[in-house]
């Protein structure tokens, strides 16, 4: 059981990592333009950005539930876990990443956020090798 609480929370600490990343990264992008970071315009760092957030998009208008969601709380139910009072970090981690809207909500949100990762392009462009 607690092998599952473990993976549930490594899981869970992954998913804000990922979250972090989107998020964090178009930030970035814009201070490093400013900064004059060379390391923004990176175009493997430049992809992999748009592809964690095209997936996301992707999943909300398909109305689908994020597989690393899925996967913690199936690790949650097989620790005998109904809830995250048990671990203060886990608790704080899942009050930053789960709202209660509707699903159309997310999905004009991250097609927002998307929409400027990919004018971020246009006026940041990755440089080219």
């Amino acid at each position: 059981m607690l092998g599952y609480r473990l993976a549930a929370d490594a899981l869970l600490l992954l998913h804000v990592g990922f979250v972090l990343f989107v998020v964090v990264g178009l930030a970035l992008v814009w201070a490093g333009a400013w900064r004059g970071w060379r390391w923004v315009r990176n175009p493997v760092f430049r992809i992999t950005h748009l592809l964690c957030i095209g997936v996301v998009v992707l999943q909300a208008w398909l109305g689908r539930i994020c597989p690393l969601t899925i996967w913690e709380m199936t690790l949650r139910e097989r620790a005998g876990e109904a809830t995250y009072d048990g671990a203060f970090i886990a608790h704080w981690l899942n009050a930053l990443l789960y709202y209660d809207a509707p699903m159309w909500v997310f999905a004009v949100v991250y097609t927002t956020f998307a929409a400027l990762v990919m004018a971020s392009w246009v006026w940041i462009p990755p440089r080219r090798r």
